[in-house]
């Protein structure tokens, strides 16, 4: 595992998205299975503060944070800082009622994950979304800002990653075992498009994706896979200083103007790529118009259908096109 910084506002994470994408379809599953076995896949109150060490690190927080958010308490038992932050930690992950879910690791037992995360002193805190770790804060800090730093938390996993917690029922068991994870019609397919991507076989991870989809042409989990590996395959080789400054030099040639939106949108300019391909809309007509029109599309599916961005952007795009 090597954790890395997550800026709340920074870049979309292609891999990340995909992870998160994959994992949530996953528990969809389960819960759903569960809801057919009589089950509510639902955890206790007491369930949301679990203590973590190295051996189940990837299971209870790498593997969950595809789920819900995961917020790690790093402490020990000799730190009186400690002491006054967990508490407030523990009361809070009970009250976002399944929002997040607190990770507490004793650093004298599990001094690997400290020096894996670049840990300089405790209390510090750290999430992990979709497998991407990201640094809160450090020391014992006041409950308000504890509470604003979650809520933004909470909101980024959801409008980023569409990640909206656990269920929480006050009188499931703690402890109680989750429904196990239920193996779907194409999970051989998306496991071997997952491994060429890997591999860095985007070709082979693209044909995987096509597999799917034409035995089921709305799969999500394939769709959205199928337009982050065609991107990536689309700028191998780009040189980034050349393509910008055709798509400076003609604002009007619609193959430089896609060309530098893909760029943008791989480097995490969301809004920039959106806004280029719409002013392109704007100042083309017929098929060049129709060619901007579909790539646009093709890059909403990238970012994901309930980006409040893609929102925003869909309704750019209409106004532009009518």
């Amino acid at each position: 595992m090597q954790p890395r910084n997550m800026s709340m506002s920074g870049v979309v994470d292609l891999a990340a998205v995909k992870a998160a994408q994959e994992a949530k379809a996953k528990a969809e599953q389960a819960r759903a299975e569960a809801a057919r076995q009589g089950g509510t896949g639902a955890v206790a109150p007491a369930d949301l503060v679990i203590d973590v060490d190295e051996a189940g690190f990837e299971r209870d927080v790498l593997q969950r944070s595809a789920e819900v958010p995961v917020v790690i308490d790093f402490w020990a038992e000799w730190c009186q800082p400690c002491k006054q932050l967990s508490p407030v930690l523990e009361r809070l992950a009970v009250e976002y009622d399944g929002r997040f879910l607190l990770a507490k690791i004793d650093v004298d037992a599990n001094q690997m994950l400290m020096q894996q995360f670049g840990v300089q002193g405790i209390p510090a805190v750290f999430a992990v979304v979709a497998g991407q770790a990201l640094p809160l804060f450090q020391g014992a800090a006041g409950e308000q800002q504890i509470r604003q730093t979650l809520d933004q938390l909470v909101q980024v996993a959801e409008q980023r990653f569409g990640i909206t917690g656990l269920a929480v029922d006050p009188d499931a068991r703690p402890g109680q075992a989750p429904a196990p994870e239920q193996a779907g019609p194409y999970d051989a397919a998306l496991n071997a498009a997952a491994d060429a991507l890997d591999a860095g076989d985007l070709g082979g991870a693209i044909q995987a994706y096509k597999n799917v989809l034409a035995e089921d042409p709305a799969h999500p989990e394939a769709k959205l896979g199928l337009a982050q590996a065609e991107l990536l395959q689309r700028v191998q080789g780009f040189d980034p200083q050349k393509v910008r400054q055709e798509a400076a030099e003609r604002p009007k040639d619609v193959d430089a103007q896609i060309a530098a939106a893909d760029l943008d949108l791989v480097g995490g300019h969301v809004e920039d790529a959106f806004g280029r391909l719409i002013e392109t809309v704007q100042r083309t007509l017929g098929d060049d118009r129709d060619t901007v029109r579909r790539r646009l599309l093709e890059l909403f599916e990238v970012v994901g259908p309930e980006d409040p961005r893609v929102v925003g952007a869909r309704r750019a795009l209409a106004r532009a096109l009518f």
